[in-house]
C-alpha cells in the first residue's frame, strides 16, 4: 500500500514477520550463550584477571571483540564461527589447487561431500583452536576450579562443539530466516560490544582523558566511512548483452538487450571476513601457547593488532582473497559459456574472445576496490589512535568491523526488499528498490 511505512509493511507480511522474528530467536540464544562460561572455568577470577589488564587493544582485546565479548568469558561460544570460516578457506584453496578436488564438487552432489567435509574440517580446527584455549586458561590465576587434564577434555569438546552449533544456527537462519547466517552471526557479536564501547569513550570524555571535540570530529568521520562503504557496495560496472531472436516451434525467442552487472568489488565483504578469520588463527593460537614457547610468544607480540606488521598482512591477504574469491563465484569461462549457449554475445567482441575480455573487466575491478577496503580499513584505525579512543570503539568503529557491518546490513535489506517485491510491497527505501551505482 502507498505511502504506508516500509518497516510497517515488515511486520504486516506473516511470512516476513516469521523469519524475522525467528532470526532473531536464534540470535538472542547465541548472545545467551556467550556468558556461559566452560564447565571447570571461575568466572570471578577471569573478570578479576581481565580488570586488571589496564592496558586495552592487544589481542585478547581483539579477539574477544570478534567473539562478541565470549572470549573474555571463556564461553561456550568463544570461538565463534571462525572454525567454519578458516575450514571454508582452506577448502577454497585445496579446490584451485586440486583439479580432482573441483571435478568432485562439479559432479551430482558434490557441493554436499565439500560442505560435508568442510564440517569435518571445522572440527579439526576447532580442535586446534581450543588446544589453544586450553593453554592460555592455565596462566589464568585461579581460573581452573577442576582438574587440568579433565579440564582439557571438557574445554575441548565443549568449545569445538559450540562452534559447530553455532554454524548449525548460521545455517538454520539461511534456510529458515533472512538469510546469511553465518554472517549475521558475526555482525551480532560486534553489534553487541556497542554499549560497552560508547560507555568508555563517555568515561574517557568524563575523566578528560579525550577531547569532547576530537570525539565528535572522529564519529562524523565515521560517518563518512559507512557512505564511502555503501558507495563502494552498490557501485557496478554493467557489461551489455545482446541476445538473438530464435525460432522455436510457433514462438520466437530472444531478441533482448541486458547487462551482466560486475560490482566493483564482487566478492563483496567476504576477503574482509576471510583475511580477519585467517589472521586471528594463528594469533589466537600463538596467544594461548606463546606463555609456553617462546617463539610463539615472540610471534604473538609481532603480529599485535595494534603493529604496523598486522596491517601489512591484513591489506595483502583482503587483495588476495579479493581476487580468490571473484574467480571461484565469477568464472569468466562459465559466463562466456552460459551467454554463447544462449545465443548471445557482447557487442563488439568476437565469441572467441568474450572470456579474455570478461577476465580483463574483471582485473580491472578488482584491484581497485580490493585497494579501496583496505583503504577504508586502515584510515579509520589510524586516526583512532592519533585522537586516542578507547580500543572498546576503536574495534567497533574501525574500519573492518565497519565493512563487515555495512556489508551485512546491505545484504539484509536486500533480502527483505525481495520478500517485500514477492508481496507487491514499496520496499524498504522510497524509490522502492536499494539503488546501486552504475559505473
Amino acid at each position: 500500500m502507498a505511502g504506508n511505512n516500509p518497516l510497517v509493511e515488515v511486520f504486516r507480511i506473516k511470512e516476513l514477520r516469521d523469519r524475522i522474528l525467528y532470526t532473531l530467536g536464534w540470535l538472542v540464544m547465541f548472545r545467551v550463550g556467550a556468558y556461559l562460561p566452560i564447565p571447570g572455568i571461575d568466572a570471578s577470577a577471569l573478570a578479576a584477571y581481565f580488570g586488571s589488564q589496564t592496558q586495552g587493544g592487544g589481542i585478547t582485546d581483539y579477539l574477544d571483540f570478534f567473539a562478541g565479548g565470549a572470549f573474555k568469558n571463556f564461553s561456550l561460544f568463544m570461538l565463534t564461527v571462525m572454525p567454519y570460516i578458516s575450514a571454508q578457506i582452506i577448502m577454497q584453496l585445496l579446490l584451485v589447487i586440486f583439479p580432482s578436488l573441483k571435478k568432485i564438487a562439479e559432479e551430482d552432489g558434490g557441493r554436499k561431500k565439500i560442505a560435508r567435509w568442510t564440517r569435518l574440517g571445522s572440527i579439526a580446527v576447532g580442535l586446534v583452536q581450543g588446544l589453544a584455549v586450553v593453554s592460555y586458561a592455565r596462566s589464568i590465576p585461579g581460573a581452573l576450579i577442576i582438574d587440568e587434564r579433565l579440564y582439557t577434555v571438557v574445554a575441548l569438546i565443549t568449545v569445538t562443539a559450540g562452534a559447530l552449533f553455532l554454524v548449525w544456527i548460521g545455517e538454520q537462519i539461511t534456510k529458515r530466516g533472512i538469510g546469511n547466517g553465518v554472517s549475521l552471526i558475526i555482525f551480532a557479536g560486534i553489534v553487541a560490544r556497542l554499549p560497552n564501547g560508547l560507555f568508555a569513550l563517555w568515561q574517557k570524555i568524563r575523566s578528560e582523558e579525550l577531547n569532547p571535540v576530537f570525539a565528535i570530529v572522529v564519529l562524523l568521520m565515521f560517518g563518512l566511512v559507512i557512505a564511502l562503504v555503501v558507495y563502494e557496495q552498490q557501485g557496478q560496472r554493467k557489461i551489455p548483452v545482446t541476445y538473438a531472436k530464435r525460432v522455436v516451434g510457433r514462438k520466437m525467442y530472444g531478441g533482448q538487450n541486458t547487462y551482466i552487472p560486475f560490482k566493483i568489488n564482487p566478492s563483496g565483504v567476504i576477503p574482509v571476513i576471510f583475511a580477519s578469520s585467517l589472521l586471528s588463527f594463528p594469533i589466537q593460537i600463538a596467544s594461548g601457547l606463546g606463555p609456553n614457547v617462546k617463539w610463539l610468544r615472540d610471534f604473538a607480540a609481532f603480529m599485535d593488532p595494534g603493529k604496523v606488521w598486522y596491517w601489512v598482512f591484513y591489506v595483502l591477504m583482503i587483495v588476495f582473497f579479493a581476487y580468490f574469491y571473484t574467480q571461484v563465484s565469477l568464472n569468466p569461462q562459465e559466463i562466456s559459456r552460459n551467454i554463447r549457449e544462449n545465443g548471445g554475445s557482447i557487442p563488439g567482441i568476437r565469441s572467441e574472445k568474450m572470456e579474455e575480455y570478461l577476465t580483463k573487466i574483471l582485473n580491472r575491478i578488482i584491484l581497485p576496490g580490493a585497494l579501496y577496503l583496505a583503504l577504508i580499513a586502515l584510515i579509520p584505525t589510524v586516526v583512532q589512535r592519533m585522537f586516542n579512543f578507547p580500543a572498546e570503539l576503536s574495534y567497533l568503529l574501525g574500519g573492518t568491523s565497519l565493512l563487515i557491518l555495512v556489508g551485512v546490513d546491505l545484504d539484509v535489506m536486500s533480502q527483505v526488499e525481495a520478500q517485500l517485491k514477492m508481496h507487491h510491497s514499496e520496499g524498504l527505501v522510497r524509490k522502492g528498490h536499494i539503488r546501486s551505482r552504475n559505473l
